[in-house]
């Protein structure tokens, strides 16, 4: 896969916050589907329960890339996950590189 086929998502400031609503609304996606995604470990929300779930702007990243990878591969949530570990160990060993 070149960089130009990459699995891309929007960054966002680490110090932003979303509530479930918000990151439905951004993402574009239902409310189970965040909920799927939390419960794969994906992402972890701050706060105890789903009215009170908070998600910083990483967390919507990583879940733009879940998305990206669905539509564009099919690939399940476990797939996913487990692309996205990989895609950000490429990213932190190519800053380790630029050093």
């Amino acid at each position: 896969m070149s960089e130009a086929d990459s699995i891309s998502a929007d960054l966002l400031d680490e110090s932003l916050e979303f509530s479930l609503a918000e990151l439905c609304r951004i993402c574009a996606i239902e409310e189970s589907l965040v909920v799927a995604i939390v419960e794969e470990g994906i992402v972890e929300p701050d706060g105890e329960s789903r009215s009170c779930w908070r998600f910083s702007g990483i967390a919507v990243t990583r879940v733009q890339r879940v998305i990206k990878l669905q539509q564009e591969f099919a690939v399940n949530l476990a797939g996913a996950a487990l692309a996205l570990e990989l895609f950000e160990e490429i990213e932190r060993l190519k800053r380790l590189q630029q050093r």
